[in-house]
This record gives structure tokens, sequence and C-alpha cells, in this order.
């Protein structure tokens, strides 16, 4: 594609699922990094929801890409989720392209369309968006181990390989199996898409960490990847769910409110004293 990876300084975060706890990562790493001074912008390349958020110049884009601007301290653009899939029910979806309605399309006829024009816009978004910004923090889909789809899979490693991205990838210790889904995903991605992965946050943990600390370790000798942090539980925050199948949202309301700053707030300082934070900039550095 001519594509200059160089140009784009950024952190991506995969997750061993859907619902990991990746669009909340993305939303403090968001609001950490613009705290820190950085002009920070979120982006996703695919997002499939039915929770929609409308821009001022009345273009469409996921809500969850929305609050991650929100958190950066910055306005939603539709570069920043340049292809949302509006879920119709069997197999079809409404494609919409930067914001307008490109065409509905059959799961198998967007297939082709993501590894032909689909990339090629994500790659470009990027590119925008990095000419704006000091870092771009891109949030993965469900998860980069779906064997089956990985050929058409735009959202993850794919698109890490053609930046050259540093990942993170995260996992919910609280659904059980935690340790073997991080595991199982490392193996199954090929040998070029492992070194991509810098290390692994764990996510929505409840209890004493030291019991953790055993395990930890094993990972990290079996997997040869570090653990960068152990995320408690957080209750009560009422964020949009990734990969969202919820009720459309687009008042901006709902986006900007002082509540919802209040709840960004909270979870960013949760996640800034329990991952390695510097370790996450210096990967974004040695790009």
């Amino acid at each position: 594609m001519g594509y200059s990876s160089s140009r784009i300084r950024c952190i991506m975060v995969q997750g061993t699922s859907s619902s990991s706890g990746k669009s909340t990562l993305v939303t403090a790493l968001c609001r950490i990094l613009a705290d820190l001074g950085y002009r920070v912008a979120p982006f996703k390349s695919q997002n499939m929801s039915s929770n929609v958020y409308t821009t001022r110049d009345g273009l469409e884009m996921a809500h969850a890409q929305a609050l991650q601007a929100f958190a950066a301290r910055v306005e939603p653009d539709v570069h920043m989720n340049p292809i949302l899939l509006k879920p119709m029910g069997d197999y079809l979806s409404k494609v919409v392209v930067l914001g307008r309605e490109y065409r509905v399309m059959h799961a198998r006829d967007y297939y082709r369309f993501a590894i032909g024009k689909g990339l090629s816009i994500a790659l470009s978004s990027l590119k925008h968006l990095s000419s704006l910004s000091d870092v771009v923090v891109i949030e993965g889909a469900g998860s980069p181990a779906e064997i089956n789809i990985a050929r058409y899979d735009i959202a993850n490693m794919r698109l890490a390989e053609a930046i050259d991205a540093p990942v993170l990838i995260v996992s919910d210790i609280e659904r059980g199996g935690c340790f073997a889904s991080m595991l199982g995903t490392l193996m199954l991605l090929r040998r070029r898409e492992r070194e991509l992965v810098r290390g692994f946050i764990i996510n929505k943990f409840r209890g004493d960490r030291s019991i953790l600390a055993g395990a930890l370790a094993r990972f990290e000798r079996m997997s040869g990847k570090r653990i960068l942090g152990v995320v408690p539980f957080v209750g009560d925050l009422a964020l949009p769910e990734e990969d969202s199948l919820s009720s459309k949202v687009t008042a901006r309301a709902e986006v900007v409110g002082s509540s919802l700053d209040g709840m960004i707030d909270r979870l960013s300082r949760v996640v800034r004293d329990s991952i390695a934070v510097d370790e996450v900039i210096r990967m974004m550095d040695m790009r």
C-alpha cells in the first residue's frame, strides 16, 4: 500500500475475547495520556454496534469511540471509527463508512470489502489522526485468535502488522480461564504477530492480588511475555460495553456529562495505579 508506519506513534489494546475490557482500558489510557500532556486520539478500525453517536456535522460513529474521544479531551471524529457495522440480523449489517451509510452487506460480502477497501480506509484514517495527535490509542475487536476469520480481520493483527504497533492483550479474570485464554491466544498467533505482543493485562480482579504472584510468574516463564498489570474490578461505572448491541444513543449529553467525566477520572486513577504506565509509554517511544 505504500504506507509508512513510522508516522504512527501508538499503542494497541487487543483482548482474549469480547468484553474483556478493551474499551474501558482504552478509555482510561486516553485520559491518563491526556492528563500527562499528550495530544491523544482513540481509534477502532471497525466496530459492530447499534450504540451510535452523531457528531456535530451529523455523521455517525460508535458511541464507545466518542466516549474515548471525550476521555482524551478532544472532539469525536469519524476517523476514530472509520467503519461502523450496524447489525440487522440474518448476517446482514448496514455498513457506515466515515460516518455515512455505504450499503447493506451480508457477512461474506463484508469480509471481501474489509480486506480490500476496508483496510485502506482504516490506514488512511489512522494517518489523518496521527497528523493531529502525539499518540493514537487503538482498540482491537473481539479476539485476534479467531483463526477462522483472521484473514479478514482488519481490527486486530492485520492492522497491527501494517503499522508495526506494539500490542497489549487484556483478559477478564472474572470469567475464569484467564491464564489459559492468554496463553492460548498467544499460541494461536503467527510468529510475527507474537513479536508484536509486548505484554498482557489482567482485568476485573477481585480479592487479594498477592495470591496471583505464583501464577503470574509461571505465566511469564511459559509465555515469555510480561504481565504489565492487574486491574481490579471497578463497579458502578455505567460505561458502554465494547462490541455493544445495546440501544441507539445520539444525545451529546450522554457523552459529555459531568458525572460521566467523573467516572472516567475514577477509572483512569484505578488503571494508572494498577498497570505499568511508564512501560506503556516506553513501548510507544521505542517504535
